[in-house]
């Protein structure tokens, strides 16, 4: 979801600076990219070390709040392709499911805003036992769609979310947006989602699976 489908990671950056630095401590940019793609636990986890003086929960609160606050403020910033490409999958009857770490209220705010119906199921980061890059959110909504992992095509944006879709064994798209993406076998990258179209997904996955 977040640097996929919608381009919140600046809202998530903006909400841990002002978070570390309501508790004396620093935060840049560049921390922020450290962060991108990583289970909430996780990221909060980094931030106590960093001097916010908060338990895990709170942490996760706060940041949601404010990411949520950015969206109904500032708006959603989708990103290029995304919502057209998805458009173009459902109505070509194909199932879909949103697997991200943000929390499902977080997740449900998203797909509220998007002006179809999107998705057949949400795998929310509060719904997993194991973040990304550990494949249980993709393994689970493949489960949900009643398919095998093999038979679905992920995509994602960070290294960790390509980990975790390559891990779950589905057909794995990386679409760098924050922080760049390696060139491997294991997956196909994509510059921009911008232009592609239902049949891209079907030849890609059509491609390896007589691989």
């Amino acid at each position: 979801m977040d640097g996929t489908l919608v381009d919140t990671e600046p809202y998530w950056m903006t909400a841990e600076t002002e978070l570390v630095h309501a508790w004396g401590g620093t935060w840049t940019h560049d921390d922020g990219l450290t962060l991108v793609g990583n289970g909430l636990e996780v990221s909060a986890a980094v931030l106590q070390s960093r001097g916010v003086d908060l338990d895990i929960r709170t942490i996760i609160d706060r940041l949601t709040d404010r990411v949520t606050e950015q969206l109904a403020e500032v708006g959603v910033p989708w990103r290029p392709g995304a919502q057209e490409l998805l458009r173009e999958v459902r109505e070509a009857g194909v199932k879909t499911a949103l697997v991200t770490m943000s929390f499902r209220r977080m997740a449900e705010q998203i797909a509220s805003y998007i002006p179809f119906d999107p998705f057949d199921t949400i795998v929310s980061g509060d719904e997993v036992e194991n973040p990304k890059p550990h494949p249980e959110a993709y393994l689970e909504a493949a489960r949900r769609l009643g398919v095998p992992a093999s038979g679905c095509v992920a995509i994602e944006d960070s290294l960790t979310g390509l980990a975790a879709a390559v891990a779950a064994g589905t057909v794995a798209i990386g679409v760098p947006h924050m922080v760049p993406l390696p060139e491997t076998g294991d997956h196909t990258i994509w510059r921009t989602l911008a232009g592609r179209t239902f049949g891209d997904l079907r030849e890609l996955a059509a491609r390896k699976a007589g691989a």
